[in-house]
């Protein structure tokens, strides 16, 4: 049994050098900092690059739908003979030049324009709106980079505590004071932490990746080791980042926009049941007959009306599907704002228990069994408490410090879920 437990922990040991070889070699000793990390996501992320360009490319939209129709431009032969097409056989014959300006019904114009000014702003939102999740996700995945390097720390400062205590047990056991299980027991839970490194190691290689995915770098780009603030407590109320979200949010913002587009439209509907009409002249030009006769040339003047005549199947109806898109608005609008509500009173109350869970642990729990720790350690040496109760003390240590930095990540994943929903940081 100690000969296969130790065949087997050498064989750990022999893999745990191999990846934190390979993981130390990809890591570097800088620190990564956030305010720099997040700047240079929103510099170099070629999504949010493709997004804004899109913006820039809906504002060159506005323009062509406030511009009259392009005009019409006739070249025409007038009563050309068809017994011989001569053009001076007969005085109406012509050669003529006409040209047509349409002229949409007053207003159509600056309401297709507004709507067009609508649909950019609401793209602007859109943009910012992704700015904003893009801000997210990398302090939630630095916040995630920062627990895994702190179980590391927390990791390998275990393992020395475990080496000294493989070192007690082998000793007292070689005086005759300990016993054989209880050395193998401490070469076990030396070679379970040393598994859990390697898994941490792995697990920093993926959110590494998910960091320079967002950077726009190769994925195994080494990044330095994140570090956390402290809390600050929270004072803020949901009804007030509810007031913050519906002045700040873009998600609302382009909503509130798709609402007053929508109105546009109906106007412009309205506007469609009156006529558009064109306005042309002609010029026709006479050759002189074959009998001598003169030919004068004529000056046209020509207005058109485009008359509605199916208004009730048409515009009507048009009329009709603009003002159910808008009620359509309104009710996502209120869906929208109550599920971004929903979601900060939970960011909230997550937010809080962390921040309670971190003065619980910071001044009570971690100190009593750093305290219960020691007194283990002294009563083993003295022959007063079993190895057992010792390891378990070491371990119950170890879990209490690794839930701190959990919580610590998890308050600032909050804090940034809280700033994505209400649109601006705090």
């Amino acid at each position: 049994m100690k000969h296969q437990v130790l065949r087997e922990l050498g064989i750990t040991l022999l893999l745990w050098l191999l990846v934190t070889a390979t993981g130390m070699a990809q890591t570097t000793n800088s620190t990564l900092v956030l305010d720099s990390l997040v700047q240079t996501v929103l510099t170099q992320n070629p999504e949010l690059k493709s997004s804004f360009q899109e913006w820039e490319a809906s504002k060159t939209r506005i323009s062509p739908q406030e511009a009259l129709p392009d005009p019409i431009l006739g070249l025409n032969i007038m009563n050309l003979p068809v017994n011989s097409f001569a053009l001076d056989q007969e005085p109406m014959t012509g050669k003529q030049i006409s040209l047509m300006q349409p002229f949409p019904f007053p207003g159509k114009l600056s309401l297709k324009g507004d709507i067009a000014r609508s649909e950019s702003g609401i793209v602007l939102h859109r943009y910012r709106e992704l700015k904003n999740q893009l801000i997210k996700r990398t302090k939630q995945a630095f916040y995630d980079l920062y627990y895994i390097d702190q179980a590391l720390a927390t990791v390998a400062s275990n393992q020395e505590l475990l080496k000294e205590f493989v070192e007690i047990a082998e000793t007292r056991y070689g005086v005759g004071k300990g016993t054989q299980p209880d050395v193998l027991r401490a070469q076990v839970a030396l070679s379970k932490m040393i598994d859990q490194e390697l898994k941490l190691i792995q697990q920093r290689e993926a959110v590494q990746a998910r960091i320079n995915t967002l950077l726009n770098e190769p994925a195994d780009t080494p990044l330095g080791k994140s570090v956390a603030l402290e809390p600050e407590t929270w004072t803020t109320k949901l009804q007030m980042l509810i007031q913050r979200a519906d002045s700040t949010s873009p998600v609302l913002a382009a909503w509130k926009t798709a609402i007053k587009q929508s109105g546009q439209k109906v106007d412009l509907a309205l506007k469609d049941r009156y006529p558009d009409f064109s306005v042309g002249v002609a010029y026709t030009q006479r050759n002189e007959l074959q009998n001598g006769m003169p030919g004068y040339d004529f000056v046209s003047a020509m207005f058109n009306v485009k008359i509605p005549l199916y208004f009730n199947k048409k515009q009507d109806k048009k009329v009709q599907e603009t003002r159910i898109q808008q009620s359509s608005m309104e009710y996502g609008y209120q869906n929208i704002a109550n599920t971004i509500e929903q979601k900060l009173q939970q960011s909230l109350t997550d937010l809080e228990k962390n921040q309670r869970l971190l003065e619980l642990y910071k001044t009570g729990i971690i100190p009593q069994a750093e305290e219960s720790l020691e007194s283990s350690i002294a009563g083993y040496q003295n022959d007063k408490v079993d190895f057992l109760s010792l390891l378990d003390s070491e371990l119950t240590l170890f879990q209490f410090r690794l839930d701190y930095h959990r919580f610590l990540a998890d308050y600032h994943k909050s804090m940034a879920e809280i700033e994505a929903l209400i649109g601006t940081e705090f």
